[in-house]
This record gives C-alpha cells, sequence and structure tokens, in this order.
C-alpha cells in the first residue's frame, strides 16, 4: 500500500479503507441500538405505543435534517462534518444510560436524546457516503467496486450488529448495549479525524462567480441541487421508485413480519433468523458485486436484483409455506439486493458534478428514505383492517409493479451509458464528476 501524497499521482487504498472502517464502526453502533433503545424503553416503560414512539422520534429528524445539511457538507467538507458529528452522536448516546443512572432520564428527555441522535447521524451519514468515490478515486478502484464495497460493509454491519446487540441486552441489560453505541460513533470519528490521509473530504471550491456576485448563500446552494434534480429525469425516477419500495420495505420488516411471526407460532426467533440469513445472503451478493458489477450491464443487473429482493419476500409469507421455504426465498432475495446498491451507487456517482454532491445526494437520500417513518404506520392500519395475507399480496404486487413498470420509462436507457469498461476507460477530463446518494435501505 503507497502513501496517498495529494498531486503525486500515486495511488492507495488507505482512504478508502479509512472511510469503509468510519462506516463499519458506525452503522454497526447503530444496528445494536436498534436492538437495545427499543428493549430497554419496554422494560422501563411497559409501552409498545412509547417504544414506536422513540423510534418515529429518531428516523423523522434524520430525514428531515439530512435533506438540508447537504450545503453545509459541501461549504465545509465531508470530513469536518462527519468527525463533529459523530462525536455529537456519541455524546447523545452515552447521555442515555448516563441520565438514566443518574435517575435524570424522563421520557420527554429521553425523546429529546433520541431525536438529538437521529438529526446528527443523518449528515453524518451523508458525510461519509460523499467521501466514497473520491477515496476510490485516489485509490485507482472503480466506482462499481468501491460502491460494492460500501454495500458490503453496510450489510456486515446489519448482519453483526443486531446479533451482538441481542446478545449485549440478553447477559449484560440493554443500557450496555447503548454505551457501546456511544463507543462506536466516538471510534468512527476518532478515525475520520486522525486516520485518513491529508486532503480527503475538504470542501469543494464553488465554480467561480462572475464580477460583481457575492458567495451564493445557504438558500441559494439548497435551491442549486433541486434544479440540478428537476433536469435529471433518470435520478427522480430512481429516487420515486425507491422511495416506494423503502415505504414498502420499513412496513414489512416493522409490522408484517412480526405479525407474521405471531400468527404463524414460530416466534420472535424467526425474524431472527430470516434477519440473519437475508443479510448473510446480501453480503454475498454485494462482494460479487463488487468484484463483477462494473463489467454487467446495469440495468439488466438492477432490475433482476430488485425482482429478487422485493415481492417473493411478500409473497412467500403469505402461501403459508414451511419455514424452509422461507429461508430459501429470503437467501434468494438478500442475494439480489446486494447488487442494488453498487449499480445505484455508480450510476448517481457519475451523473452529479462534484461541487454540489453533498447538497444532490442530501436532497435524493431524504426523498427515497421519507416514507420510512410511515411503513409501519401504514402496515399496522392495513392489517388491523383487512388482515395479514391480503396485506402480503397487496405490498408483493405493489412492489412487483413499482419495480418492473417503472423500467419501462426511456430514461433508463440511460443507465447503462456509461457503464463497463467504456466509461471505466474514458480520459480523467472527460468523465463526469462523481456524486454520492444511498438511496436503498
Amino acid at each position: 500500500m503507497t502513501e496517498d501524497v495529494p498531486g503525486s499521482g500515486k495511488r492507495s487504498l488507505r482512504p478508502l479503507s479509512g472511510v469503509l472502517a468510519a462506516m463499519a464502526v458506525s452503522l454497526t453502533g447503530t444496528r445494536v441500538s436498534a436492538v437495545a433503545l427499543p428493549w430497554f424503553v419496554l422494560v422501563t416503560t411497559g409501552s409498545a405505543t412509547q417504544t414506536g414512539l422513540v423510534a418515529f422520534c429518531e428516523m423523522t429528524p434524520y430525514v428531515a435534517v439530512k435533506a438540508f445539511t447537504g450545503p453545509l457538507v459541501d461549504r465545509i467538507g465531508p470530513r469536518a462534518v462527519s468527525w463533529t458529528t459523530d462525536l455529537a452522536s456519541a455524546t447523545a448516546a452515552a447521555a442515555v444510560p448516563l441520565f438514566h443512572a443518574l435517575h435524570l432520564l424522563s421520557f420527554p428527555l429521553l425523546l429529546a436524546l433520541v431525536a438529538l441522535i437521529g438529526a446528527v447521524r443523518g449528515p453524518g451519514d451523508l458525510a461519509k457516503e460523499v467521501m466514497v468515490p473520491e477515496a476510490a478515486e485516489r485509490g485507482g478502484v472503480p466506482l462499481e467496486r468501491a460502491t460494492g464495497l460500501s454495500g458490503v460493509t453496510e450489510r456486515l454491519a446489519s448482519t453483526i450488529g443486531p446479533a451482538a446487540g441481542g446478545s449485549l441486552v440478553a447477559l449484560l441489560g440493554p443500557l450496555t448495549g447503548l454505551v457501546v453505541n456511544a463507543g462506536c460513533f466516538a471510534l468512527g470519528s476518532v478515525i475520520i479525524a486522525l486516520a485518513l490521509p491529508r486532503g480527503l473530504g475538504h470542501a469543494v471550491e464553488e465554480a467561480p462567480s462572475q464580477a460583481g456576485e457575492t458567495e451564493p448563500g445557504y438558500w441559494r446552494r439548497f435551491g442549486e441541487g433541486f434544479t440540478f434534480l428537476r433536469g435529471e429525469l433518470l435520478l427522480l425516477t430512481v429516487i420515486v421508485m425507491v422511495g416506494v419500495t423503502n415505504l414498502l420495505d420499513a412496513g414489512f420488516t416493522t409490522v408484517l413480519m412480526p405479525v407474521w411471526a405471531k400468527e404463524s407460532g414460530n416466534g420472535p426467533t424467526a425474524i431472527g433468523l430470516m434477519g440473519s440469513v437475508l443479510g448473510a445472503a446480501a453480503v454475498a451478493g454485494s462482494l460479487v458485486a463488487s468484484l463483477a458489477a462494473h463489467r454487467l450491464r446495469r440495468r439488466l443487473v438492477f432490475f433482476t436484483g430488485f425482482l429478487l429482493a422485493g415481492a417473493p419476500r411478500f409473497l412467500i409469507l403469505a402461501s403459508h409455506a414451511p419455514m424452509g421455504a422461507v429461508l430459501a426465498v429470503f437467501a434468494v432475495s438478500g442475494f439480489g439486493s446486494g447488487f442494488l446498491n453498487p449499480v445505484l451507487g455508480a450510476v448517481l456517482f457519475e451523473r452529479v458534478p462534484r461541487r454540489i454532491l453533498g447538497r444532490v445526494s442530501a436532497l435524493g437520500d431524504s426523498l427515497a428514505w421519507a416514507g420510512i417513518p410511515l411503513g409501519g404506520l401504514a402496515a399496522g392500519a392495513a392489517v388491523a383492517s383487512v388482515g395479514l395475507a391480503p396485506v402480503l399480496l397487496a405490498g408483493g404486487t405493489a412492489y412487483f409493479l413499482t419495480t418492473n413498470l417503472t423500467g419501462l420509462r426511456p430514461e433508463w436507457r440511460e443507465m447503462d451509458r456509461a457503464s463497463g469498461r467504456d466509461a471505466h476507460d474514458r480520459q480523467p477530463e472527460e468523465a463526469v464528476q462523481p456524486s454520492s446518494a444511498n438511496l436503498t435501505t
């Protein structure tokens, strides 16, 4: 591994490794908290309603604040945003067990701390995503491979984190899981602040202004993101499609799977088993994608991945199939989902100018995630009205139609134009500047 010196022309994997390491520890901490925090609320309040309210109070500011912080990431630089927000997340997460130990933790204060964690975690996640293409460029890594490795990192965190969180909660109690979450955020902050090479993740210079023009303000920068997206039909189509699938996935995970586990008699163990199989298969799919996706036709890989990852999960639960068949379908679905982010991320990297990548990525992420806080509420109301099986069938049908009918639109042809060897072999001055977005769940 060579030392990465700005302007030297040398390639090094150190920048990409550092960004991925910071993503790994912060995402793992978040997944541990996703087990520990709800359990802590349940055992201290005994209220499922309050438990759901805590989850809502974290995700709503996550989505809302992330939408408005893109210009700040561009102005300040993703590196500074990442380590400062991770430090703030660590402080807020550590305050929960501390105030509880001091008998000062009221439920309103808990909601405020959780909302603060969500509000600062959004910009922190965005900042790490923004640094991926720059780190990949420094290491000479193809965009599909870099985003594939980013996907592997996320999938591993989603597989290891819940297992570690469940073990910690069972053995040492939920407060220990919250302390571990705080430690993970602190470690991520240190990695970004100290371990990355000089020059990575700094603010991007704005285009030279005309004579007499003042430097653009926040709202002008923010508006540039909307202006850019309005002219990018492919990106808008992707955002709308993924927004619908994210809403369906949120309802499936938070309501439909638990209700199915209860009604089928398989119990909560089945939920953990299905999640583990899905996550492990997704890791395998992401690894394969990181090695081979840049050589394949993007549209074919993308829509095949969604065909496997979406509707089959809903339909297998509605069919009253045995547990073995359910796990097999979840394994296939997880493998297909592993191909989505590498392809999607590479397309987005190539279409957005570097100087506005933070604001465009923030808007894209937030719009695609806007339905997640509502997914569980909608699924719960639907199940209460018509029952589980009809909702599963409707959800699977909606997933299939969303991902396949959308693919008939003509703008999807642009997905393949910059893919494969031709795009990889372009000279640097001809290449479109990269951006980043993490639109899938």
